[in-house]
């Protein structure tokens, strides 16, 4: 006859523990950007906190776009909004983050733009690729984000 005790076993409590541990990590880490480009000229980076996060082809929001031409990207929801975007060579993006957590929006292949990190509330801006032609991008924290910005 086998007795209960009503504990649980090692087993179950680890598998508690691990799912735990893993809960608690959520989406809050950053996945690391890439250090070089053979993409267009671009401004320096910041994570919208006026700090360098080490990206390319994106800077900070706090000053008026150089370009005649700005556009703007949005992320909510886990979502670009809009998806599929066409713009001039050497326009300015500028993209918001109206998340509850971190995000990128980073050129795929090339690596002609990246915003590096942007935290929630927060927004970034980088220069689109004077080289016309599609470029897919993605946020590299959530891979499942994706989307193309066309130069024409």
């Amino acid at each position: 006859m086998t007795r209960t005790t009503g504990r649980p076993s090692a087993a179950l409590a680890l598998a508690v523990a691990l799912a735990a541990v893993l809960a608690a990590a959520g989406c809050s880490s950053s996945a690391p950007t890439p250090s070089s480009t053979s993409g267009s000229p671009s401004a320096a980076a910041s994570n919208g906190t006026g700090a360098p996060s080490g990206s390319t082809g994106a800077s900070s929001s706090t000053g008026s776009p150089s370009s005649t031409s700005a556009t703007t990207v949005s992320i909510k929801d886990f979502k670009f909004s809009p998806d599929t975007l066409t713009v001039a060579p050497g326009a300015t993006v500028t993209v918001t983050n109206q998340d509850s957590t971190t995000h990128t929006l980073t050129s795929a292949g090339q690596k002609a733009f990246d915003t590096g990190s942007i935290a929630p509330g927060a927004t970034a801006t980088f220069t689109a690729p004077d080289t016309p032609g599609p470029y897919p991008y993605l946020c590299t924290i959530h891979q499942f984000m994706t989307g193309t910005l066309t130069v024409k």
